[in-house]
C-alpha cells in the first residue's frame, strides 16, 4: 500500500550498516591503523587489570604475582584475537577477560581445601592450578558445542525480534560497570565522560575537517589529556590526606604494577605448576562457560553490525565459538584466573570510532603480546585510574545496547506478540539479576545456597546475568508462540534473515567470512 503523500516517508530497513568509515573488509593507512589498534588496546587494559586486581589478593598473591597474571592475561587475549579474527567468526572482536566467570573463581578461591596454606604464595599456586583444571574442564563444552555444528542448529531459529534483548543486554546490563565506576573519583571519571562526549559528538559540528578525525581518535585523545590532569593532581599533594579507598580510585602509582611487573616475561604454559582437578568445580565453571557462550553470541551479532557486515550464516557463530572455547583452553593452560569471551568494551569501540576494520584488531593483538612481554611498559598503560575506564564504559556499552534495538527496524512493532516478548523478556532479564545480586550483596552467599558449592555457582550465577536471562527467555517465547503462523514468520523479522541462514544464501557472506589462505576448501561452511 502506498503511503500517503503527506505522511513522512519511512526509514528502510537494511541488512548492513552503511554509515561506518571503515567497513570490515576496508583498512584505514598503516599509520592510522596501528593508532586505531592502539585504542583497541588501551580499551581492553580496563578488564585486564580490573579483574586480576580484584582476584590475585584474595588468593594470596602480592604486587608481584598480580603483574605476572595481568602479563598472562594479556598475552593469551593476544593470541585469542588473532586466531578469532584469522579462523574464527573473522569479525573484528577483541576476546578478553569475563566478568561471567569470577564468580565461580572466587568460589574455588574460598574452598576449605586452601585455608590450611600458612605461606600466601603457596596458597595463591594453589589455588590458580585448581581455577585452571576449571577452566580446561569448561572449554570442553564450547569446543564441542562449536566445532560440532551444534551451536549452529541453536542460532538457525535466532530472529531480528529473539535478537533484541539479547543484544540490547549485552550492553545495558553492564550498567553497574559504568557511573558507579565514574563516581568512586568524580573529579578525574566526569571530566573523561564530558570530554569523550564532547570530542566525539559535539566536534564534528563545529570543525568540518572532512574526515571522521573527531570520531576515530576521540578516545585515545580524552584520554591522554585526562590521564595527565590526574597525575598532576596525585603529584600536587592532592590526596595525600584523603582515605585510602580514595587514593587507590584517584591516584596514578597506586596500581603497585610498574615497580612490580618485570622488564621482560615471557608467559607459558602451566607456568604455575601442574593443574588440580575437581568434578564439581569444573562443573560450575563449564556453566559460566555456557552463560559467557550466550553473552558472546550476543556481543558477536552486535560486532557484525557496527564492522558493516552482513547477519552471521549460523556456521559462522559457531565455528566463532568453538574457537572462543579453545581460547578458555589456553586460558586455562597459562593460567589467567579467568576464562576468555567478547570484550564488549571494544565492540563499543567499533561504534565510537566508526571504524570497524579487521586489521586493527589484529594489530590491537600485537599490542596486547608486545606489551605482555615487556612488562614494565604495559604497566604503565595499565596504571590508569579505574574511573577513566568506567567513564569510557558508559559510551562503549550504551552503544552495544543501542545496536540491539536496531534489530527492530526488521520487526512488526504494532502487535501484542511483539510487545509481550520484548517487555517481558527486558523486564525479566533486567529484574531476576537485580534480585540475586541484591541477595548477594545483603548476605555474602546467593539465593541458591546448599552444601555443594558447585551446584550453587550453577544455578547462581546463569541466574545474575541479564543478557543470558533476557537472550533466552525471548529465544523461547519466539519459538513457542503462534511460531506456525505465516503472518507471524513477517512480525518476527525472520524473513530479512531468511538468507543469511546458509552460508551460501547471499554472496557477500564470502566476503566478510571466508578463511584465509583458501581454507575454505578444506573447512567448507555450510
Amino acid at each position: 500500500m502506498a503511503a500517503k503523500p503527506d505522511e513522512p516517508p519511512a526509514h528502510p530497513p537494511k541488512d548492513q550498516l552503511l554509515t561506518v568509515s571503515y567497513c570490515i573488509t576496508s583498512h584505514p593507512r598503516w599509520p592510522e591503523a596501528i593508532l586505531h589498534g592502539f585504542q583497541h588496546f588501551l580499551v581492553m587494559l580496563g578488564t585486564t587489570v580490573l579483574i586480576p586486581t580484584a582476584l590475585v589478593p584474595q588468593m594470596g598473591g602480592r604486587n608481584e604475582e598480580k603483574a605476572e597474571v595481568i602479563q598472562t592475561l594479556l598475552f593469551v587475549a593476544g593470541i585469542n584475537t588473532l586466531q578469532q579474527s584469522f579462523f574464527g567468526t573473522r569479525l573484528p572482536a577483541v576476546m578478553g577477560g569475563s566478568y561471567t566467570f569470577v564468580p565461580t573463581t572466587i568460589s574455588i578461591i574460598l574452598a576449605g581445601r586452601f585455608s590450611d596454606d600458612s605461606d600466601p604464595v603457596d596458597r595463591f599456586k594453589r589455588i590458580m592450578r585448581a581455577i585452571q583444571g576449571s577452566l580446561i574442564v569448561a572449554s570442553i563444552l564450547q569446543i564441542v558445542l562449536g566445532f560440532s555444528g551444534l551451536w549452529r542448529n541453536v542460532t538457525r531459529f535466532l530472529t531480528p525480534l529473539s535478537a533484541v534483548p539479547l543484544v540490547a543486554l549485552v550492553g545495558f546490563g553492564l550498567y553497574e560497570l559504568g557511573f558507579p565506576g565514574v563516581a568512586k573519583c568524580v573529579e578525574i571519571g566526569l571530566p573523561e565522560l564530558i570530554l569523550l562526549v564532547f570530542i566525539s559528538e559535539y566536534m564534528p559540528q563545529f570543525v568540518n575537517s572532512g574526515k571522521d578525525v573527531f570520531h576515530q581518535f576521540s578516545v585515545i585523545s580524552s584520554v591522554v589529556v585526562v590521564w595527565i590532569y590526574a597525575h598532576l593532581l596525585t603529584v600536587g599533594g592532592a590526596y595525600n590526606d584523603a582515605a585510602p579507598k580514595t587514593q587507590l580510585s584517584c591516584r596514578t602509582d597506586r596500581s603497585g604494577l610498574i615497580d612490580a611487573a618485570p622488564w621482560i616475561r615471557v608467559p607459558y604454559p602451566f607456568q604455575w605448576g601442574a593443574p588440580s582437578f575437581d568434578a564439581g568445580e569444573g562443573f560450575a565453571m563449564m556453566m559460566a562457560s555456557f552463560v559467557a557462550l550466550v553473552e558472546s553470541t550476543g556481543a558477536f551479532v552486535a560486532i557484525s553490525r557496527y564492522a558493516s557486515a552482513t547477519p552471521m550464516p549460523p556456521s559462522i557463530i559457531s565455528r566463532g565459538v568453538g574457537w572462543q572455547g579453545f581460547g578458555i583452553l589456553l586460558s586455562g593452560v597459562f593460567g589467567t584466573v579467568n576464562g576468555s569471551s567478547v570484550s564488549v568494551e571494544n565492540a563499543g569501540l567499533l561504534a565510537v570510532t566508526r571504524v570497524g576494520s579487521r586489521r586493527v584488531v589484529q594489530i590491537a593483538a600485537g599490542f596486547m603480546i608486545f606489551f605482555s612481554v615487556l612488562g614494565k611498559f604495559g604497566a604503565v598503560f595499565a596504571s590508569i585510574p579505574a574511573p577513566i575506564v568506567a567513564a569510557l564504559y558508559c559510551l562503549f556499552f550504551a552503544y552495544v545496547g543501542s545496536v540491539g534495538l536496531t534489530f527492530l527496524q526488521f520487526c512488526h512493532l504494532n502487535t501484542f506478540r511483539t510487545k509481550f516478548i520484548l517487555g517481558f523478556s527486558i523486564f525479566i532479564g533486567l529484574s531476576v539479576p537485580q534480585y540475586f545480586n541484591e541477595y548477594t550483596a545483603i548476605n555474602g552467599y546467593g539465593p541458591v545456597h546448599t552444601r555443594a558449592r558447585w551446584f550453587n555457582d550453577m544455578i547462581n550465577v546463569p541466574l545474575s546475568s541479564a543478557p543470558f536471562i533476557a537472550g533466552c527467555l525471548a529465544y523461547f517465547l519466539d519459538n513457542t508462540l503462534h511460531k506456525k503462523d505465516g503472518a507471524i514468520r513477517k512480525d518476527r523479522g525472520k524473513e530479512w534473515w531468511d538468507k543469511f541462514k546458509s552460508y551460501k544464501g547471499d554472496a557477500r557472506s564470502e566476503e566478510f567470512y571466508s578463511l584465509p589462505f583458501n581454507l575454505n576448501k578444506y573447512f567448507p561452511p555450510v
